[in-house]
């Protein structure tokens, strides 16, 4: 097999937090008068905790103050972390590990490409850090998905030409950003909603060594 790089984004590829992230979310938007739906839930996919916040004040039509706005991402985050704690390997995606797993036996760079900023505590808690030579989070990037920063960094950690490397999305806003760095897209999840990914596949237990191997731009 010759030698490509492989970048994972973290929630909802590696281990599907989202629904976390919406009884957070919710929790928070219910606290200052605004709906919060499973629909909106999944427009926030990929996208920071500061835009986020964003999309559902106006969508709630509400103003607050800077001060208000910065408690509020703080107390979304605390709620967030309780989840998170009580996170082990049972989350851990179907057939995550068998594909990590055989990356590592063929010397395969693997890297994490990830908005969150609790990337590396959730990878602890499932017991998968280890199988990462880069960790990219929302820590180390400044501007979010579709912008393809947090791609070309961790292709530069890994030291992979962007072109070389293949990443593994679930979002629209991730699969653009792979795109946008000229990596080889795979979404994972609904092909009608990740129609632009170069590849679509339910989950991980659809993906074969063997397309891993031969895997190419379309």
């Amino acid at each position: 097999m010759r030698k490509r790089g492989f970048i994972f984004d973290l929630d909802g590829v590696i281990v599907d937090t989202a629904k976390y992230h919406f009884l957070a979310w919710k929790k928070l938007a219910n606290s200052i008068g605004v709906d919060f739906s499973e629909a909106q839930n999944e427009q926030l996919k990929g996208i920071s905790r500061v835009n986020s916040l964003k999309k559902i004040l106006t969508w709630g039509n509400k103003t607050i103050s800077e001060k208000e706005f910065s408690d509020l991402m703080t107390s979304k985050n605390e709620d967030y972390l309780i989840h998170v704690q009580t996170m082990d390997e049972a989350e851990i995606l179907p057939d995550v590990s068998k594909i990590l797993d055989f990356l590592i036996t063929e010397k395969q760079p693997i890297a994490l490409g990830s908005a969150s900023k609790n990337a590396r505590l959730i990878l602890k808690k499932v017991n998968l850090i280890a199988h990462f030579d880069a960790i990219v989070d929302g820590t180390n990037v400044s501007k979010a998905k579709p912008d393809p920063e947090v791609f070309l960094i961790a292709a530069k950690q890994i030291e992979m030409a962007p072109e070389a490397c293949i990443v593994f999305e679930d979002s629209v806003a991730g699969i653009q950003a792979a795109n946008a760095a000229n990596m080889i897209s795979v979404g994972i999840g609904n092909a009608k909603i990740l129609d632009e990914a170069d590849y679509v596949f339910n989950d991980f237990t659809e993906i074969s060594t063997r397309f891993l191997k031969e895997i190419k731009k379309k």
